[in-house]
Order: structure tokens, then sequence, then C-alpha cells
């Protein structure tokens, strides 16, 4: 009897220690405030943003019939002014426009060096191996050449002499992206999706390095993203693929 008493208490004792684990959890932190932080933490960076479309089912948010980049565009043809690190505006963007992507105006402060996914997880291992400073990189569902990975640089800048690096093939304007299936260089004038985002089909942008990463020379990646690039298409570089410089 007192053995059977024991292992009731024991049982007892169990379940409570079980509730008691369950209660000191934290609570799972809300997706609006994740959602807020992250934005935040990408204007702490220094990296101007500014609201952009989402989904509406399989369709843009916009109004435009047949939107060619659904979900993936600013919502104001003013977005590189609008463009912002004032905490304020985003927090208030963020609450009220809760369904809303947003995009990065790059050229500024950063640029960004766009590739297919496979080619970039190639070349981020290579250059983590390598012991390259890689920054911050993000990672863009899709179905083919929409399926890229995003690496975060310091900008080239606007250099005395336009002709020093402008312009290049790699140029890349949100207009003619679908002519760059390769690599993209994401400069003046252009933007790209920031995570989290969310895209038709169940598709997102998330980060796979976050915005605190120091962001590097573009330089000190070009060379192996092109690599990767060019296996990826089965094709060689080309001296067409760099900047011009003199």
């Amino acid at each position: 009897m007192g053995s059977e008493s024991g292992r009731v208490k024991r049982g007892e004792q169990s379940r409570i220690s079980q509730w008691l684990r369950r209660r000191s959890k934290p609570a799972a932190e809300d997706p609006a405030r994740q959602r807020e932080a992250l934005l935040l933490a990408v204007a702490a960076a220094g990296l101007p943003i500014a609201p952009a479309a989402h989904p509406a089912g399989y369709r843009c948010s916009c109004d435009r019939i047949g939107c060619p980049t659904p979900a993936r565009h600013p919502v104001s043809f003013a977005w590189q002014t609008q463009s912002t690190t004032d905490r304020a505006q985003i927090e208030r963007w963020a609450r009220s426009q809760p369904q809303a992507n947003f995009i990065t105006a790059t050229g500024m402060v950063h640029d960004v060096l766009d590739v297919p996914l496979e080619a970039g997880r190639s070349a981020l291992e290579r250059l983590l191996a390598a012991g390259i400073d890689v920054g911050p990189v993000a990672e863009s569902g899709g179905t083919g050449d929409q399926a890229r990975m995003l690496f975060f640089t310091a900008t080239r800048g606007t250099p005395e002499d336009e002709d020093e690096w402008w312009p290049c093939e790699l140029d890349c304007h949100p207009e003619t992206m679908d002519e760059h299936p390769g690599l993209r260089w994401h400069c003046r004038g252009s933007y790209v999706l920031l995570p989290p985002a969310t895209l038709p089909g169940d598709f997102t942008v998330t980060w796979l390095r976050d915005p605190h990463h120091p962001l590097p020379d573009p330089l000190t990646l070009l060379e192996t993203l092109t690599d990767a690039c060019a296996t990826h298409a089965g094709t060689t570089p080309s001296a067409a693929a760099w900047p011009l410089t003199r």
C-alpha cells in the first residue's frame, strides 16, 4: 500500500513538474512584434526602408492588373525619397500596415549582389570556408529565377568620375531584373525586398545572416559570386562581367 501510495505521489509530482516547466517557458513572441524588431534592426544598421506590396491570395495587393512582380515592389512611386531609417516612422508603418512587405533602397548606404539561390548557396559556403567576411545575407523564395540569394554589401558610392564605375552590365534596376537571370548588382535607383516578407505561393524572404553583420566591400565577394553563377549557368565568366575601372 505504501509503495502504491509512493508511486501515486511520484506520478503527481512528475505531472506538476511538467506543468511548471510549461508555465515557466516564455510565451512565443508575437509575430507582429518580431517583424517590427527585424525591420528596426535593418534601420539601426543604417539601411533605409519603405513599405511594399503584399500577397492577396496568388495576386498582388496593388491595383495593377497582371502585376509583373506581385508583392515584390514598393507601394509608392516616391519610394526613393520615402525610404527612411527613422524608428518612429517605421513603427507607424509596421503597426498601420500589418500585412505589408518592405523594401530597402540600395545605392545610398548599401548595395546588394543578387544571385540565383543555388549559386548563392555554393558561393556562401566557399566564402565562409575561405574566412572571407560576409555581411548580411537573405534568401528569397520562388520558382525558377525568382529563387534568389541576396548578399548585402557596402555601396560603391558616387565617385567623382562617373565613368570609373558607371555604367556596368551588372547594374540592375527594378524594371530590368528579368534581363539579368544571373548576377544582379542593385545600386543607385534600385531596391530589394527585405526579410521578413511573404510572397504569393507561400514563399518567403528570410535572413540567413542578419543585419548586425558589418557590410563588406562588394569586390571581396564578386569573384566568388561570379564564378558560382557561371557554374550554375554552365558557362565561363567573361571579362564583361566585371565593374568598369580605370
